[in-house]
C-alpha cells in the first residue's frame, strides 16, 4: 500500500494510467487492539502506561498502514495525540523491499523496458522514502523545521513535538482538535469564509515550495485542520519534499518559459531538471512540447494550473526516458492536490496571481548583485579546484601507464552489428580449427600407412587428389570472401 502511494507521485517514470490507480491506494487498515498498542507503547517507554500518561483513550483517532493514533493526556496536563507504530512492520516491509529488488533486478535482466526505465533505482528510492516514515523521530523533526517557518505567521499553525515521549515507533504531538477542511458544510455552518482558507494554504505552500525549499508533501484535506480565528493547522510530515537553489532556479525557468510560451526555454529547463540519457531525440522532444504548448496556446495564462501543466511536462520527460529528481515530481504532486483543494474552497482562486509575488522574488534573488557574485566566485573556485587537480591527476595517469593499467572504456553505437560480426567472425575461426586438424589426421594416416607398407583403405582411394582439389576449393572460396568484404 505505502508504495503504492509513494509510486503515484512519480508521474515522470510511471505512466498515467497507472498513477490514476494507484492514487485510489488509501491507508484504511484494520486497527491494532488496545493491548497490542499497550504492550508497545511500554517497550519503548520502559514503564507501564499509567505512568506515562494521565489518560490514554482504547479506541484509535484514526488507523493507517504503519501506525495509527490515539489520544491522551500527560501527567503535566497537555492533551496529545499519540502515533503508535504497528509491532514488527518494520521487519515486513523490509523482508517486501527485499522482494521487490529481487523481482527488479530479475525485471531488469528479463524485459526491455524495465533496463531503460532502471526499475532497480525506482525501488531503491521509494525503499528510501518508506524507511525514512519507520523513524517517528524524523516526522517530529519536519514538523519542527516546518514550525520555525510559520512561526512568524499567527494563522499557520503546526503542532508541537513533545520529545521527552517521543521515540523511533512513537510520536507524541500536541493534539488540535479543529474541523478538517474536508468537512466543507460544517466550515460554512460554522460561519468561516472559505476564500480566506483557499488563499492562506495557496501562500503557505508557495511559500514553503519556491522560498524556503522545504515542503509539505501531502497537503490533501485529510491533513489540514482548521481552529476559531480561522487559524489553519498543518499535520502529518511523514512525506516532505526538498529542492535545493538550482532546483528552485530551475522550475522558476520553467515557469517563466511557460509564460513565454518559449519551447525552446521549456526545453532547456527540462535538460537541466532532469537526467537527460545520451540516446534522447532533441528534435522529437522539441515537437512534443511545441504540442504541449499548442494545449495552452489560447488559455489566458491566469487560468493556466500550474500542477497540470508540470504533471504535463513530467509525461513528456518520461516518454523520453528524462529521470526528474524525485522531490520535484513530489512538487508537481503537490501543487496539484493544493489547487484541487483550493478550488473546491474558492472556484475563483486564480493559483497563477497568488504564485506570481514569489516568482518575482525568486527571480530577484536570483538577479540580485550579490547572489550573482557569489555564483561566479563559486564557479571561478570550481575551476580552479580543476586546475590544481590537473598535476595530480596526470601524475596517477603517467603512473598507471607505467604499470600497464590504463583503463579503457570502448563505447560501441551498433553492438548489435558488432556482436554480430564478433558471432562469424569466431564461427569461421572455428570452422578453420577443425579443418587444420582433419586435415592433419589425414596426413597423418597416409604418412603412417606408406611408411609401414600395408594395404590399408585408404591406399585404393585417391585421398592425396581428393585432398588436393578440397584444399583448392577452400582457397578458392577463401579468397573471394576477403574480396567481396571490401577489406583485403
Amino acid at each position: 500500500m505505502k508504495i503504492g502511494q509513494i509510486a503515484s507521485t512519480r508521474p515522470d517514470i510511471i505512466p498515467e494510467d497507472i498513477i490514476h490507480e494507484l492514487e485510489k491506494l488509501q491507508s484504511q487498515a484494520s486497527p491494532l487492539s488496545y493491548e497490542e498498542v499497550k504492550v508497545s507503547v511500554e517497550e519503548e517507554f520502559g514503564a507501564p502506561l499509567e505512568e506515562i500518561f494521565l489518560e490514554f483513550r482504547e479506541v484509535p483517532l484514526g488507523s493507517a498502514s504503519i501506525g495509527q493514533v490515539h489520544y491522551g493526556v500527560l501527567k503535566s496536563g497537555e492533551q496529545v495525540a499519540v502515533k503508535v507504530q504497528r509491532p514488527n512492520i518494520e521487519n515486513i516491509i523490509k523482508t517486501d523491499l527485499e522482494i521487490l529488488q529481487t523481482l527488479a533486478v530479475l525485471a531488469e535482466i528479463r524485459l526491455e523496458w524495465a533496463a531503460r526505465y532502471q526499475v532497480t533505482a525506482i525501488i531503491e528510492e521509494f525503499s528510501k522514502s518508506l524507511l525514512a516514515e519507520l523513524d517517528y523521530r524524523v516526522e517530529g523533526r519536519n514538523a519542527d523545521k516546518m514550525a520555525k517557518q510559520f512561526e512568524d505567521k499567527r494563522h499557520i499553525r503546526i503542532p508541537e513535538v513533545f520529545w521527552d515521549y517521543t521515540t523511533k515507533k512513537v510520536l507524541t504531538m500536541e493534539y488540535v482538535e479543529g474541523t478538517k477542511l474536508n468537512d466543507i458544510e460544517v466550515l460554512r455552518e460554522e460561519g468561516y469564509d472559505l476564500k480566506v482558507f483557499s488563499n492562506r494554504i495557496a501562500n503557505a505552500i508557495f511559500h514553503q515550495i519556491l522560498i524556503e525549499g522545504f515542503f509539505h508533501g501531502d497537503p490533501h484535506p485529510g491533513n489540514i485542520s482548521v481552529l476559531p480565528g480561522e487559524v489553519i493547522v498543518l499535520m502529518d510530515f511523514g512525506m516532505v519534499g526538498r529542492l535545493t537553489s538550482d532546483m528552485k532556479d530551475n522550475f522558476a525557468s520553467l515557469v517563466i518559459a511557460l509564460m513565454r510560451q518559449s519551447t525552446d526555454g521549456v526545453v532547456k529547463a527540462i535538460m537541466r531538471m532532469g537526467l537527460v540519457p545520451d540516446e534522447v531525440h532533441m528534435q522529437r522532444l522539441r515537437l512534443d512540447v511545441e504540442e504541449l504548448r499548442e494545449k495552452y496556446y489560447d488559455i489566458p495564462f491566469s487560468e493556466v494550473s500550474i500542477g497540470e501543466a508540470v504533471k504535463d511536462l513530467f509525461s513528456v520527460a518520461n516518454q523520453h526516458q528524462i529521470r526528474i529528481p524525485a522531490d520535484l515530481t513530489l512538487m508537481g504532486k503537490t501543487l496539484l492536490t493544493m489547487e484541487g483543494l483550493v478550488e473546491r474552497l474558492d472556484p475563483d482562486i486564480s493559483i497563477i496571481k497568488i504564485a506570481e509575488p514569489f516568482g518575482h522574488r525568486l527571480l530577484r534573488e536570483r538577479y540580485r548583485p550579490k547572489n550573482v557574485a557569489e555564483n561566479v566566485l563559486n564557479q571561478w573556485q570550481e575551476y580552479g579546484e580543476i586546475l590544481i587537480d590537473i598535476p595530480r591527476n596526470i601524475q596517477e595517469l603517467t603512473g598507471m601507464l607505467k604499470k600497464g593499467k590504463l583503463p579503457l572504456e570502448i563505447s560501441t553505437p551498433k553492438i548489435e552489428l558488432f556482436l554480430t560480426k564478433l558471432d562469424r567472425i569466431s564461427n569461421r575461426l572455428s570452422f578453420s580449427i577443425v579443418l587444420l586438424a582433419f586435415s592433419i589426421i589425414m596426413v597423418g594416416l597416409i604418412i603412417g600407412s606408406a611408411i609401414r607398407g600395408q594395404s590399408s583403405l585408404l591406399w585404393n582411394v585417391p585421398a592425396v587428389e581428393i585432398g588436393f582439389v578440397v584444399a583448392l576449393l577452400m582457397f578458392l572460396w577463401l579468397l573471394f570472401s576477403i574480396f567481396r568484404s571490401g577489406r583485403f
